[in-house]
C-alpha cells in the first residue's frame, strides 16, 4: 500500500436513477462531467493528490463503461504492488447475490483488507464533485484515537431535513446520528448549521471487519443507515470532520470554500456547470497544485472558424463554425454548423448539431445528430421528439451510440 498504510474503498456502483436518461446505459459515476472528465475522476483524483494510490472501485451496475474508462485512464504502476486502481465487481463470494448496500460491497471483499493489512481502511463515494485532501481528514482521525471518523459538511439547518445529520460535541466526537430528521440538530459551533454526513468514513481496520461481522449476521448492509448508529450504541469512538476546514492548496478567494456538489438529479448536473463558468467561477476546474485529472485524448485542439462564443468551455477537437454559444460546456469531438445557436446547455462528445439547430437549457448525450432547423429546449411549443424534459424543465437528448465509449 502507500506509505499511509490506508487502503481505499470507493463505492462506484450508483444506478443513478435520477440521472436517467443520462444513465441509461451507464452508472452514475461514468457519467461525463465538465469537459474531459467522468464523476469518478474526482475522488480517484482526490485520493491520488492525497498520496493514497491503493485503490479498489466497487462497481455494480451497467459497469462495463466505467470498467473500460477506468483501465484505459487509471492504470498505476506496474512496478509497485501497492499503487494501482483495480475495478471490483460483485464477487459473489457469500452466495449469488449482488451488492445488496455499501457495507455488504465492502464485506464481499473482506478478503482484500486482510489480504492488505491497512491500519486504516477508507471508504468514500464516487458520486460527488468536490476537492478533498483526504490526509487532513486522516490526521483528525489520529490525533482523536478515533475509531471511525466521518467527514461532515456543514449545511444551514433549514435544510438539515434533507441530510443525514450529525450530532458532536465542541470536540467533534458524535453523539447522535439521524436520518432525515424533522429538527435537524445544530453544529456544537453555530447554531444555524448542521452537520451532514458526506458518506466519506475512515475506519480502524479491526473496527470495521467487526462492525462488518456483526451486520451481516443481523442482514443489515448499509453504512449510514446500519454500520455507524450500530456503533454508536456500542459506545465507540466516532467522530465527525468538519469538511470546510479542509484546505486546498492553489483555491481561489473568489471560489466557494467547501465546495461540495451531489449532482444526483438533472437540475443538479446542469447546475454543477454552470459553476464551473464565468471569469470568477464557484468552482475553478484549472488548479495546478490539486489538478483533477481528465481522461487521455488524442483529438487536436479545438478550431473555431467564426462565430460568437461568451462565456463558455469548448475542449478539444471541437469544430465550430459561425454559431453563437452562451453560458455552455462543449465537451470534446463536437461540430457545430453554421448558424446554430447553443445557450445555457452541455453538448457531449462527438455530437454533431447541423445547420440551424437551436438548444437552450439542454443536455445533449453523446455521438447524437441533431437535425437542422431543430429547437430543444422545454419551452418550445413542440418539443423535440427525441428529447426528455426533466421536472427542472431541462431537456434532455439521450446517447445514440450504445457502447462502453457513451
Amino acid at each position: 500500500m502507500s506509505h499511509l498504510g490506508v487502503l481505499a474503498m470507493i463505492m462506484a456502483g450508483g444506478q443513478g436513477k435520477r440521472l436517467f436518461p443520462l444513465t441509461f446505459e451507464r452508472s452514475k459515476p461514468a457519467v461525463p462531467f465538465g469537459g474531459g472528465y467522468r464523476i469518478v475522476d474526482f475522488v480517484l483524483s482526490n485520493f491520488i493528490n492525497s498520496n493514497i494510490f491503493s485503490i479498489y472501485l466497487m462497481v455494480q451496475y451497467k459497469s462495463q463503461s466505467l470498467i473500460e474508462y477506468v483501465r484505459e485512464n487509471w492504470g498505476l504502476s506496474a512496478v509497485m504492488h501497492d499503487h494501482f486502481v483495480t475495478v471490483v465487481p460483485p464477487q459473489m463470494r457469500f452466495g449469488p447475490d449482488w451488492f445488496h448496500g455499501t457495507a455488504d460491497a465492502v464485506f464481499q471483499n473482506i478478503n482484500l483488507i486482510r489480504q492488505h493489512k491497512p491500519d486504516l481502511v477508507a471508504v468514500f463515494g464516487a458520486d460527488h464533485i468536490y476537492r478533498m485532501d483526504i490526509r487532513q481528514m486522516i490526521d483528525f482521525h489520529k490525533e482523536n484515537n478515533a475509531h471511525v471518523t466521518v467527514a461532515a459538511r456543514p449545511v444551514p439547518i433549514s435544510e438539515g431535513s434533507h441530510f443525514g445529520i450529525i450530532a458532536a460535541d465542541t470536540g467533534g466526537r458524535i453523539t447522535g446520528f439521524e436520518e432525515k430528521p424533522k429538527k435537524p440538530a445544530a453544529m456544537p459551533t453555530d447554531p444555524d448549521r448542521a452537520y451532514c454526513s458526506m458518506g466519506n468514513y475512515i475506519f480502524n481496520t479491526d473496527v470495521l471487519i467487526e462492525a462488518l461481522m456483526k451486520a451481516q449476521q443481523k442482514k443489515e448492509h448499509d453504512f449510514g443507515s446500519h454500520v455507524i448508529p450500530n456503533l454508536l450504541k456500542a459506545d465507540s469512538r466516532l467522530f465527525a470532520y468538519d469538511f470546510s476546514s479542509n484546505i486546498i492548496p492553489g483555491v481561489k478567494p473568489y471560489e466557494e470554500q467547501g465546495y461540495w456538489r451531489d449532482v444526483g438529479t438533472i437540475k443538479a448536473f446542469w447546475e454543477a456547470h454552470q459553476d464551473m463558468l464565468g471569469e470568477k467561477p464557484v468552482f475553478e476546474m484549472h488548479n495546478e497544485l490539486w489538478p483533477i485529472r481528465p481522461s487521455r485524448s488524442e483529438l487536436p485542439s479545438a478550431k473555431i472558424m467564426s462565430g460568437e462564443i461568451k462565456n463558455s468551455l469548448i475542449d478539444v477537437g471541437t469544430l465550430i463554425n459561425n454559431a453563437r454559444i452562451t453560458n455552455s460546456v462543449i465537451r470534446r469531438g463536437v461540430v457545430i454548423e453554421e448558424g446554430v445557436e447553443v445557450k445555457d446547455s452541455i453538448i457531449m462528445d462527438h455530437v454533431l448539431l447541423k445547420r440551424g439547430a437551436s438548444l437552450n437549457r439542454a443536455i445533449v448525450d453523446s455521438y447524437n445528430v441533431v437535425e437542422e432547423n431543430v429547437y430543444i429546449g422545454s419551452d418550445s411549443k413542440k418539443p423535440y421528439w427525441r428529447a426528455y424534459i426533466d421536472p427542472s424543465g431541462i431537456a434532455v437528448v439521450a446517447s445514440e451510440k450504445r457502447t462502453t465509449e457513451s
